[in-house]
């Protein structure tokens, strides 16, 4: 892979895929990340389990876990990080972006700087 993958994966967010994929238990699984038109804000993270692979995708292995990002979103979301808190109020997973000029109240869109 010529590109490094944009997005960091912290170890918490990584402990909580690995629950995902293994609850899934399709063998080819793995981690989408990226963004999409849409939202609050202009553009709206995306997360998913996915098993369709497109050319454009950029992949990273971490513990045997494949994470995919499209080059599109790389380029919204270089230096970007994905975390997960297990926090009762505002919990979940996130993703702390430098690129986000401004976000929305709920945190699952932003503006591009």
């Amino acid at each position: 892979m010529d590109t490094p993958f944009p997005i960091e994966i912290t170890p918490a967010a990584l402990d909580q895929v690995k629950r995902l994929v293994a609850k899934d238990g399709r063998p080819d699984v793995f981690l989408r990340l990226g963004v999409k038109g849409g939202g609050c804000s202009g553009l709206e993270y995306v997360m998913k389990l996915d098993t369709a692979r497109k050319p454009i995708d950029l992949e990273q292995v971490i513990d045997g876990i494949t994470m995919v990002c499209d080059a599109k979103s790389a380029t919204f979301l270089s230096g970007s990080k994905f975390d997960y808190t297990g926090n009762l109020i505002g919990g979940g997973f996130a993703f702390v972006n430098p690129n986000a000029g401004r976000s929305c109240g709920c945190g699952t869109s932003f503006t591009p700087k």
